[in-house]
């Protein structure tokens, strides 16, 4: 398979606005993490860019730590790059940004995201932020991310 981003690419270790921080995710956000999505399972269902119904999924918390060192060693070994998606003052897990190849397509990338049910408000800005950022920051010319109304 071919390098998803060219090898000397500086990977992006984070984005901010004033409404939200982006920071590369890992183990350390296991308990927020699942905090925010387990309290909003069928908001996320309905975000565009989750119809497949993959996820979210029942998981332990321990099943969740698993999955969130996997999207750690993608990063680390530039496979996939998966950001938390924080509040800038209480530094509170409020969504999650996925950065990965697409097999078989004419896109360069896909990208998703999800806030949670609370955060619902910030789910157009974090795309919009983050579909900007993917422009100006990245190596890709076409990326696949779902657009918001």
């Amino acid at each position: 398979m071919a390098e998803f981003v060219p090898p000397h690419f500086e990977i992006p270790l984070g984005h901010e606005t004033s409404e939200f921080v982006l920071e590369p995710l890992g183990p350390e956000h296991n308990e927020q993490d699942y905090d925010a999505w387990t309290s909003s399972m069928e908001h996320i269902a309905e975000t565009p860019g989750f119809p497949d119904g993959s996820w979210p999924r029942e998981m332990t918390r321990n099943q969740n730590r698993a999955d969130l060192q996997r999207h750690a060693d993608d990063f680390r070994n530039q496979k996939g790059f998966t950001y938390t998606v924080l509040d800038p003052a209480s530094r509170d897990v409020i969504g999650c940004v996925y950065i990965y190849p697409l097999a078989d397509s004419d896109y360069d990338a896909c990208a998703l995201s999800w806030v949670r049910e609370s955060h619902a408000h910030l789910d157009t800005p974090l795309w919009r932020a983050v579909s900007e950022w993917l422009e100006s920051d990245w190596p890709f010319d076409r990326v696949k991310y779902a657009p918001r109304a």
